[in-house]
């Protein structure tokens, strides 16, 4: 199992980023999916998941109405689109293959991609 994040970067308050995560080494199209991240000193965050047909999605409070989980099955790669950044955003984001959508519970996570929101 291979997850790869990209897309991170320093950004202003109020822009955007788009975070991709390309997946390999097992059946992506099969697998629920989700993002989690980390902001230094603090503990893992699970902010968004997707379920294999991207029909269903999960995003916790503070992200909702900004942020967008989707899925390419095709690519076998994941997305997270982030609009209306805040400095409360800044984190180490992590790209997850999901064993349970409800819990958020991960077996596998990539390296991650930083995230910093700061003017």
């Amino acid at each position: 199992v291979q997850l790869v994040e990209s897309g991170g970067g320093m950004v202003q308050p109020g822009g955007s980023l788009r975070l991709s995560c390309a997946a390999s080494g097992f059946t992506f199209s099969s697998r629920d999916m989700s993002w989690v991240r980390q902001a230094p000193g603090k503990g893992p965050e699970w902010v968004s998941a997707i379920n294999p047909g991207g029909g269903t999605t999960y995003y916790t409070d503070s992200v909702k109405g900004r942020f967008t989980i989707s899925r390419d099955n095709a690519k076998n790669t994941l997305y997270l689109q982030m609009n209306s950044l805040k400095s409360e955003d800044t984190a180490l984001y992590y790209c997850a293959r999901t064993t349970d959508f409800y819990s958020g519970r991960s077996d596998f996570w990539g390296q991650g991609t930083q995230v910093t929101v700061s003017s």
